[in-house]
């Protein structure tokens, strides 16, 4: 503490050689306010505030490095999860792009499936209409050849109705009797 106070003194004093009269009187205002600042510098010394200074000092610099290593701590910790979180993001993002993938081919398979489901149908349906086509020819020809048959039968009926008369008519029904009896029996 005499360090301190040895070169005050001596700063103390410069301005006391500028001042006129004797330096050591209380009647010389800088020597009066040398001693009042010794005064309050020893009083320091004695209620020990340099101490209590060095030692608020010395808290608050453990304060504030025990919240640097808080600091740090959280950082190493914002680290690890950021780190975690990447990987997870990472991981997610693997899975969507798997899951894309497999979307995709499902919808190749099912757009193929589609296709070769199209052509059976179209398959069935030309069948079908095959069938129809074929069932009206059929139909078509049956009708063609009842009407012949109507027509024939109609020709025939006018062709006999002229060329029959009775004497033969009555011979024609008792041939057809003779035969029908032979072919029941």
């Amino acid at each position: 503490m005499t360090r301190f106070i040895l070169p005050l003194a001596l700063l103390a004093a410069a301005p006391a050689h500028a001042a006129t009269g004797p330096f050591f009187s209380l009647r010389n205002t800088d020597f009066v306010v040398l001693i009042g600042f010794i005064l309050f510098l020893v009083v320091l010394v004695y209620f020990k505030v340099p101490g209590m200074l060095a030692k608020l000092l010395d808290k608050r610099a453990e304060g504030i490095q025990a919240d640097l290593d808080e600091a740090r701590r959280i950082r190493e910790e914002a680290q690890t999860l950021l780190a975690s979180y990447e990987r997870k993001q990472r991981d997610v993002q693997d899975q969507a792009d798997r899951i894309v993938a497999h979307a995709k081919q499902e919808a190749e398979l099912a757009a193929e499936q589609a296709k070769a489901d199209m052509k059976d149908s179209i398959a069935r349906r030309l069948a079908a209409a095959e069938s129809q086509i074929e069932s009206a020819q059929a139909a078509a020809i049956k009708d063609v050849r009842d009407q012949a048959a109507v027509v024939a039968v109609a020709a025939a009926r006018q062709v006999i109705a002229e060329q029959m008369d009775p004497a033969k008519a009555d011979q024609m029904i008792d041939n057809s009797i003779s035969e029908v009896g032979a072919k029941l029996h």
